[in-house]
């Protein structure tokens, strides 16, 4: 996968999980129920940047070898931190993750 694709895919992929995420929020909030909102970015993030990333790589027959897996979780992880916007918010994420586990 070239910089280039990555960059175009993470755009894609950041957008989508922003608005999956205020959806998800909202219901969340409709149903009155509590979450941590940086672990739902987390699981939302991950699932579109991997999953999206997958089904890049099976569209355009690209082979699953270990620098193509690296960049699959790269892209989830590179996801998370976009959609999260800025070091404290990655850092209160980390912070409840361990106070969860």
């Amino acid at each position: 996968m070239t910089a280039t694709v990555f960059l175009i895919l993470l755009t894609i992929y950041a957008t989508a999980t922003a608005l999956i995420t205020e959806a998800l929020k909202k219901f969340l909030d409709e149903m009155k129920t509590t979450y941590a909102s940086n672990i739902l970015v987390l699981i939302v993030a991950v699932v579109i940047g991997c999953g999206g990333t997958a089904m890049y790589y099976v569209n355009y027959q690209v082979p699953f070898n270990a620098l193509n897996s690296v960049c699959l979780a790269l892209m989830g992880i590179a996801n998370w931190v976009g959609a999260m916007v800025g070091y404290d918010k990655v850092k209160q994420a980390v912070s409840q993750i361990g106070a969860k586990a």
